[in-house]
């Protein structure tokens, strides 16, 4: 199947929507890996990432779209933010590519997620885009959220 991510010739949506899970995983991590993904490939793969019934192949095919970084698949990305924890870190990693005020709202969410892991992916690419937020503790946000002026006075 890593083959599949070389050679065009492979029709990977068809493998996207196989009933094993395994194969589905893979193919969509193929689809992340195979450069020039039509909207074919984002539609299946967006599909994937916000139905499938294993977190798995929802987290592959986040992941995919994070590589391929078309804004077509932003939503998918977005939705995945909601998920399951695994699910969570990785479409918060597959945000990377992405600018706008839904991307920053997602991670500043993220900021507060149960899970560490979540928490640091999205502090690590608040950060890399040189936002001065993630350096507060989860009260100082929380409080900055509370009261506008005090967070305006703190930059």
């Amino acid at each position: 199947m890593t083959h599949a991510a070389l050679r065009p010739d492979i029709d990977l949506v068809e493998l996207l929507a196989d009933d094993d899970p395994d194969v589905a995983e893979v193919a969509a991590w193929a689809c992340g890996e195979r450069a020039g993904a039509g909207p074919e490939v984002i539609d299946a793969l967006a599909a994937m990432a916000v139905e499938h019934r294993e977190p798995l192949c929802r987290e592959s095919a986040i992941a995919a779209l994070g590589a391929i970084g078309d804004r077509r698949g932003l939503d998918a990305i977005l939705a995945g933010t909601r998920d399951k924890p695994a699910v969570r870190r990785r479409a918060v990693v597959s945000l990377a590519p992405f600018e706008g005020p839904e991307v920053d709202a997602a991670l500043r969410r993220a900021l507060d997620d149960r899970d560490w892991q979540v928490r640091q992916a999205a502090e690590d690419l608040l950060e890399a885009g040189g936002d001065p937020e993630p350096r507060r503790t989860a009260d100082e946000r929380s409080a900055a959220r509370r009261d506008p002026g005090r967070r305006s006075a703190e930059r």
